[in-house]
């Protein structure tokens, strides 16, 4: 059973959460807290194992608690924010703080019914996750590599993730150099968010970063995000590699879903692709991964030790679909290291 607090200044939000989430058998609602001073003297009464946190909120913001939590009683958090730009760039904020997950909160307190099994999703994965040091991305070397190495469009990078992931996925970038082939990122996350993470990613990243829209062309040097609410599929035409946005039906709850994306790779780039499966709840990326290893590419899953949440990377291993098991520290080199194989193989 696990031990839910929910800490936001709305009564009818609080009043839909401790609804909604009751019905499920696994989840126990301990409590709810109208602000952070309310909810620090319900942390040490009730011991819950996971709170739901607002970010806006009187006396005391979102943040500042977080702050405050994490240095003196840390413990898994999902926080709720409003799906605004202002919103995401806080949420960001909130994950490098310590936050396990962002669920997006629509403008009305009365839609949040509808992001129920959401937020049962990141209260599970929240519950189960390892708290880790954010990675300190800025100061990351890129891995060596040879200046004449990997500057063609003949191979494809493509990365997956979820919880835990803004965290993984900008250590991998940090450390990947200019000359790295075209790459194409999935990350669950919703509208507006995906916009301030790649502007993020990019402020700390040799390579361009930035939002994919439809019909980009998957370019040495760019990494293109897939953005919330949509499914990005790799197309090829020719010796070019594009992306194409589609609103399909959400896969493993998730749009953008990285069995989506990587199930495209597989289709269109076959054994001069790699791709990358990190940290997350869930089995999203796991069959496409699969489709990916049996198409030629080389494959690469996050272990146990490292992921925050080792659910997807664990589903992709027990399929047979990961070539590579690596701690996240060592992915960056095992990206380049087969990224460099297939330039090579290519050339001769």
């Amino acid at each position: 059973m696990i031990r839910v607090l929910v800490v936001d200044d709305s009564a009818v939000v609080r009043k839909i959460l401790e609804e909604e989430l009751s019905k499920f058998s696994d989840i126990q609602v301990v409590g709810t807290a109208i602000d952070p001073y309310a909810a620090r003297d319900k942390i040490v009464s009730l011991k819950p194992d996971v709170i739901t946190l607002d970010l806006e909120m009187p006396r005391m913001n979102g943040l500042q608690f977080l702050v405050k939590l994490m240095a003196y009683h840390p413990m898994p958090v999902v926080v709720i924010s409003s799906l605004t730009p202002e919103g995401s760039e806080t949420a960001m904020k909130a994950l490098e703080l310590g936050a396990v997950e962002v669920i997006g909160k629509p403008g009305s307190a009365y839609t949040v019914r509808g992001l129920v099994q959401r937020v049962v999703s990141a209260i599970r994965a929240a519950a189960t996750a390892k708290f880790a040091k954010p990675q300190q991305v800025a100061a990351a070397k890129p891995v060596p590599v040879e200046a004449t190495t990997l500057r063609t469009t003949n191979s494809v990078l493509a990365i997956g993730a979820s919880t835990g992931g803004t965290q993984a996925i900008a250590a991998v970038m940090a450390r990947l150099p200019v000359t790295t082939p075209g790459t194409v990122i999935v990350q669950h996350m919703p509208e507006h968010f995906t916009t301030t993470f790649a502007k993020r990613l990019n402020d700390t990243c040799p390579m361009e970063v930035r939002e994919a829209v439809d019909g980009d062309l998957v370019v040495p040097g760019t990494a293109l995000l897939a953005p919330g609410n949509y499914h990005m599929v790799l197309e090829r035409s020719g010796a070019r590699y594009y992306v194409r946005l589609t609103s399909g039906p959400q896969v493993h709850y998730q749009r953008p879903s990285v069995d989506v994306l990587f199930h495209s790779v597989a289709r269109n780039a076959g054994l001069n692709a790699v791709g990358v499966i990190l940290t997350g709840m869930g089995a999203d990326g796991a069959k496409g991964m699969l489709a990916m290893r049996q198409a030629g590419a080389h494959t690469i899953a996050q272990d146990e030790a490292s992921s925050i949440v080792f659910g997807m990377p664990r589903e992709a291993i027990n399929l047979g679909a990961a070539v590579q098991v690596a701690p996240l520290g060592r992915i960056p080199e095992a990206i380049i290291a087969s990224l460099t194989r297939l330039e090579a193989a290519a050339v001769h």
